[in-house]
C-alpha cells in the first residue's frame, strides 16, 4: 500500500486531508511540524508528502518551505505538495522552487486532491 505524509500543524487539517487519502486507498503518517515531517520522511520515505506552507518554527526548520528544503535534502525524487491558503502565491512559488511538486488551495475538496495526486504518478 502506498504511503502519504501529512505535514499540517491543525490536527483538524491533518484529520481532513487523512480521511480523504484513506478513501483514495493510501496509508497515512502524519506530523505537526517541519521537523517531525524531516524525521518521519527519512523514517518512512513515504510516496509523496502534503506539506502545509505555513506552520510555527520548531527546531530551527522555519516553516513548511523548509522542511521541503530538507527533504529534498534526503531524496532529490521527493514527491511533495504545498497546501496553502489563498494569498500565499510568493510562498508556493518558493515552495516549488525549493523542489515542490504541485500545490492545494484549502479548504481542500476531495477531486482536487485526487487530480493533483494522478498528476504525481
Amino acid at each position: 500500500m502506498a504511503t502519504v505524509l501529512v505535514v499540517d500543524d491543525a490536527k483538524i487539517m491533518r484529520a481532513n486531508i487523512k480521511k480523504m487519502l484513506v478513501k483514495l486507498g493510501y496509508e497515512v503518517i502524519e506530523a505537526e511540524n517541519g521537523a517531525e515531517a524531516v524525521v518521519q520522511y527519512e523514517k518512512y520515505n513515504p510516496d509523496f508528502v502534503t506539506m502545509d506552507i505555513t506552520m510555527p518554527e520548531i527546531k530551527g526548520i522555519a516553516d513548511g518551505i523548509q522542511a521541503v528544503e530538507e527533504i529534498m535534502k534526503l531524496d532529490y525524487a521527493a514527491k511533495i505538495i504545498m497546501v496553502t491558503s489563498h494569498g500565499e502565491q510568493e510562498k508556493v512559488i518558493r515552495a516549488i522552487k525549493a523542489g515542490a511538486m504541485n500545490y492545494l488551495l484549502k479548504p481542500i475538496k476531495f477531486e482536487k486532491l485526487e487530480e493533483v495526486i494522478n498528476k504525481l504518478k
